[in-house]
């Protein structure tokens, strides 16, 4: 997903690091060659000032070190600490300008009667709601065939007019939650919202329509359906929980017919009787074959209408035992009608059924954990062989942190390599990875101040930031090698090279954050990604540079005392 963002940063480094090495020091001795003008200017005085009082702050850090380097610390400490009540989730919610509403019916519903219903669902969609300017409705499986769904399942596409001219509602949110309350008035059918291209990312990946996906495995399939009500009545009383539904997989009528051994042994006959009795009366049985030119047709023959539909008269088919009795076929067998499974679902060769939800007004992670604990708690049973996997928008949250778990300490060690290398102490090293975590006080803080979850994109940020971060902190302690290599103390080096570098500090913190600010206050279609990462760089970089023109020369004066000692 970032991987262009990534690519157009690295080659834009590539080619300014060229540039630098190239071009920059041929322009800069044409430029400079007749030497500077010394120009008094406004600018150079507020400079002066803010270097002057930047020095007298630097002071009073360096001489309350102690006091400095506790207080970072607790503000640190605070904000991880933050980390652990944040909301989590995997990606913001794109709004793609149109609704997507899943419906289900009831299983065995005919053709004729789920097209009726879906009529009465688009009339009254169309007339109450304004605010949508066409609904499409698609029923059962697509002519590709690129999805399994019966004609019992429906997709209802809603398209929106512009929002600025929606009169009751403000959000897209409360326009949802008027629908939610408009189609539970229409009975026997499941409804569930989501948007048409989320829906088939979620689909694609998981192979769940939702938010969270509880999946339960097992043989048995009404112990299945058993366990996934006590789970759905569990996830019903969550908060946050939206559209809650179990996979409907029964339902359907189905003629079951048990024989009585007992009884077929009393008049000589056996199981094949009664099944070849039922055979032929239900799907009929093959007695010859029609061949007409190069054509062959099977001749079936099987019992009339009324004998496959009413039970009545499936149980008063006549059997002939071997000694010549006509034995209905009541006697020997119980014919009943009950409700079957419509559908059987596998995973990895297992038996599985689905209980789905999504989630609003509240985030992902802490949904799931609170599911989790209930689930946990809530004393289901699970007989062996039975067990419970997480899946849905939750199940990429957790492969992209597990992946970020690997990704963040390998980027960080590269980097200190990187700085080992250009320091050629390990001290040095240390002290610029050091602005690291106090960078993500910043970001921790835009996150909460915007009201903000943690996600990806938030994490694609706070990784871009540890670069621009350690940049600066690279830059500050060069010059205080510089000024310590000329022979200065520790303190006055740090004095010194600090006061040299504020300005390069403060334009590359400010330069950074001002290109991040359009992402960060945009509305138009894709900002909810873009928005949590350019908060996290500029939150992060206001505490990283305060942090680094701050905190690093007192930890830099403060180790340099303890080495000369």
């Amino acid at each position: 997903m970032f991987r262009p963002m990534a690519i157009t940063v690295c080659t834009a480094l590539a080619g300014s690091l060229l540039l630098a090495l190239t071009m920059i020091p041929v322009l800069a001795s044409v430029s400079f060659r007749k030497g500077f003008a010394h120009r008094h200017s406004g600018e150079q005085r507020w400079m002066a000032a803010l270097n002057n009082g930047y020095l007298r702050i630097l002071d009073w850090a360096i001489r309350y070190r102690i006091l400095t380097v506790s207080a970072a610390l607790l503000v640190l400490a605070v904000a991880l600490g933050s980390l652990y009540f944040i909301g989590t989730e995997f990606m913001p919610r794109l709004d793609e300008g149109s609704i997507l509403v899943e419906t289900r019916k009831l299983p065995g519903v005919s053709l004729t009667e789920s097209l009726a219903i879906s009529k009465i669902i688009e009339q009254r969609l169309r007339e109450k709601f304004p605010e949508i300017s066409d609904v499409v409705i698609k029923i059962g499986r697509p002519d590709f065939a690129t999805e399994a769904m019966g004609i019992n399942e429906g997709d209802t596409y809603l398209l929106l007019r512009p929002m600025e001219t929606w009169t009751r509602f403000h959000s897209k949110e409360k326009l949802i939650a008027a629908l939610d309350k408009e189609l539970d008035t229409i009975p026997g059918v499941a409804h569930s919202f989501t948007q048409p291209m989320a829906m088939r990312i979620d689909e694609t990946i998981s192979g769940v329509k939702a938010d969270l996906a509880i999946k339960i495995f097992g043989d048995d399939f009404s112990t299945l359906d058993t366990i996934g009500q006590q789970v759905l009545r569990i996830i019903s009383g969550v908060r946050g929980a939206a559209d809650p539904q179990m996979e409907i997989t029964s339902g359907v009528a189905e003629l079951s017919v048990d024989p009585d051994r007992a009884a077929l042994a009393r008049y000589g006959l056996n199981i094949t009787d009664v099944e070849e009795a039922v055979s032929s009366g239900g799907s009929g049985d093959v007695i010859s074959e029609v061949i007409d030119g190069q054509k062959r047709y099977t001749v079936a023959l099987r019992l009339p209408q009324r004998y496959r539909t009413d039970p009545d008269a499936m149980r008063r088919i006549m059997l002939r035992a071997p000694s010549g009795e006509q034995v209905a076929l009541s006697e020997v067998a119980r014919v009943t009608v009950k409700r079957g499974p419509e559908l059987i679902n596998r995973e990895s060769g297992q038996r599985r059924i689905v209980v789905m939800s999504n989630v609003r007004g509240r985030d992902l992670g802490s949904f799931v954990a609170e599911v989790r604990s209930r689930i946990d708690r809530g004393g289901i049973a699970l007989p062996t062989g039975y067990f419970i996997e997480y899946g849905g928008q939750f199940e990429n949250q957790e492969r992209a942190t597990r992946r970020l778990e690997l990704i963040v300490p390998v980027a960080i060690a590269l980097i200190f390599v990187l700085l080992y290398l250009t320091f050629s102490n390990a001290r040095d090293a240390l002290l610029v990875v050091g602005n690291i975590p106090f960078a993500l006080v910043g970001g921790i803080a835009a996150l909460w101040i915007r009201g903000l979850n943690l996600n990806l994109s938030a994490s694609v940020g706070f990784i871009a930031l540890f670069g621009v971060a350690m940049l600066n902190g690279v830059v500050l302690v060069s010059s205080i090698d510089q000024m310590r290599a000329a022979g200065c103390s520790a303190r006055e080096a740090v004095r010194m090279g600090a006061r040299r570098r504020l300005r390069p500090v403060l334009i590359t913190a400010f330069v950074a954050s001002f290109g991040f600010i359009p992402m960060a206050i945009s509305t138009s279609t894709g900002a909810e990604v873009q928005r949590p990462l350019a908060s996290v760089v500029i939150g992060g970089l206001v505490s990283s540079t305060l942090l680094t023109l701050f905190l690093l020369p007192v930890l830099y004066e403060w180790t340099a005392r303890k080495k000369a000692s």
